[in-house]
């Protein structure tokens, strides 16, 4: 056994087993890659896969504990290169962060300033996706940390922390009807041409289900996943607009108005998000307390190690 066969193994499982994708993922052939995993079944005597023909078919139940033995391996070795890289740079290495839009263009340009402040040698990388995507990206190591309101603490792979409470507030130009209106209703908005999120982003379930259970049925002009996208057709006369508060917070000198909507849609919670087991370097901890005043390295510890829950933050 070696450490190419689990990789091999644990990519093609990746890609659905596709295993000329796992070969493009991996640079490497095809052919190679059926071959070790052809010698690892050997060598264990069990077939990992079934298979029709020379295609991987499913993953067998045998093959299922072996997948988790491996990704047990895999994670345990990325751990004790991050604990190398730790003790050999104290203060230094790279950094991926995976993200919405809306937490990377508005709520993470301060923190990684500050941490670059703090730590200078450290290089960021900052990846953006939909939240299932951000919770993928830190699975499969692409990233150390996730940070997204949606789907993260739907996956046991991760252990998830409650960041900060967060409300949806309507956009609108100050000459608008509802910027004079004393106290908005459902009712007022559903009259509107309505411009928001992508139904899987930046908590449009949540909107959603306050206008369904008030059995309102609002005119959708546009739906995107970008808060400037949102904010530009705004400003365009093509409805008002549903967007994250903190999407809001340059234009309060601007050329639209923000109506909190808290009381109609409730608070939101962004989360942060880390891989179950993974070993977190000191620049790691900072960032997060950068995020949240409620994070502490004693808090994320007591939580990779499943001591904390979120009603005690």
């Amino acid at each position: 056994m070696n450490l190419h066969q689990f990789k091999f193994v644990q990519e093609a499982a990746r890609r659905n087993l596709n295993l000329t994708e796992a070969a493009k993922a991996l640079h490497t052939s095809q052919p190679g890659i059926s071959k070790a995993i052809i010698e690892l079944e050997e060598e264990l005597g069990i077939d990992i896969f079934t298979r029709h023909g020379k295609r991987l078919k499913r993953v067998t139940e045998p093959g299922e504990q072996v997948l988790a033995c491996v990704a047990i391996i895999m994670r345990e070795i990325g751990n004790m290169k991050r604990i190398g890289e730790q003790y050999a740079a104290q203060d230094a290495g790279a950094f991926s962060i995976a993200a919405t839009h809306t937490q990377a263009r508005y709520v993470l340009p301060v923190p990684v300033a500050r941490l670059r402040e703090r730590y200078p040698k450290v290089n960021v990388s900052l990846h953006q996706g939909a939240p299932d995507e951000v919770a993928r990206m830190v699975m499969e190591e692409a990233a150390e940390i996730g940070i997204a309101t949606e789907a993260l603490n739907h996956y046991p792979e991760l252990v998830t922390l409650p960041c900060y409470e967060w409300q949806h507030v309507l956009a609108l130009p100050p000459a608008h009807r509802l910027a004079r209106t004393p106290r908005l209703t459902l009712e007022d908005i559903a009259a509107e041409p309505l411009i928001t999120y992508h139904p899987s982003y930046t908590g449009r379930a949540r909107i959603d289900r306050a206008f369904a259970q008030r059995q309102l049925a609002p005119r959708i002009a546009l739906e995107a996943i970008d808060s400037d996208v949102i904010k530009t057709y705004v400003r365009l006369g093509l409805g008002v607009g549903i967007v994250a508060e903190m999407a809001m917070a340059e234009e309060r000198q601007g050329d639209l108005l923000a109506r909190p909507l808290g009381h109609l849609l409730g608070q939101n919670v962004a989360r942060i998000a880390f891989k179950r087991g993974a070993y977190l370097r000191d620049f790691v901890y900072h960032f997060a307390t950068l995020l949240s005043d409620r994070l502490d390295r004693d808090l994320i510890r007591k939580a990779m190690a499943g001591r904390v829950e979120d009603s005690g933050i």
